[in-house]
């Protein structure tokens, strides 16, 4: 598969995105074998952009690994600076099934509690809420009512 061609706009803006990420994986003295390359591949559809750290000391060796990346993994080359190589690839759209009837699940909820006198420190509760319910700006659980409708509205349906 032919590597996915950039302009230098293109590549300088995934060079800045790339500069805070960690390597997501690294090639140790085996190279590049079969794995390490489904590895790649895994973290691309994953991630998109990636960096691969490479510990050969060999500099051929290491540049001839990142073309032969770009090359079969159907990769952008971004950038090769030292032992690090950063790829990209733009990530394949998720399938996700529809569920209309589908409600909010439960989420956990720190409440602070303060103390009327000054000195003391807050009460620290941990609340779960659950999808029919909602936490009031005093730190209790109400359950959520359906929305009323108008009159009029109603006589329309």
């Amino acid at each position: 598969m032919p590597q996915i061609q950039l302009t230098p706009a293109e590549r300088r803006e995934h060079r800045a995105n790339a500069h805070h990420l960690d390597p997501v994986v690294l090639i140790g003295g085996d190279g590049l074998t079969a794995a390490v390359q489904k590895e790649i591949d895994a973290a691309l559809n994953a991630h998109g952009l990636i960096k691969v750290r490479v510990f050969s000391d060999d500099r051929a060796s290491r540049e001839q690994t990142y073309q032969k990346l770009a090359d079969e993994l159907n990769a952008a080359p971004i950038q090769h600076i030292g032992k690090l190589l950063v790829l990209w690839r733009p990530q394949p759209p998720k399938e996700r099934a529809v569920d209309d009837d589908r409600m909010p699940g439960p989420r956990d909820v720190k409440v602070l509690k303060f103390s009327k006198r000054g000195g003391q420190r807050p009460e620290v509760k941990q609340l779960r809420v659950l999808g029919n319910q909602r936490l009031t700006p005093g730190g209790q659980i109400k359950r959520a009512k359906p929305k009323q409708k108008s009159i009029k509205k109603r006589q329309a349906d």
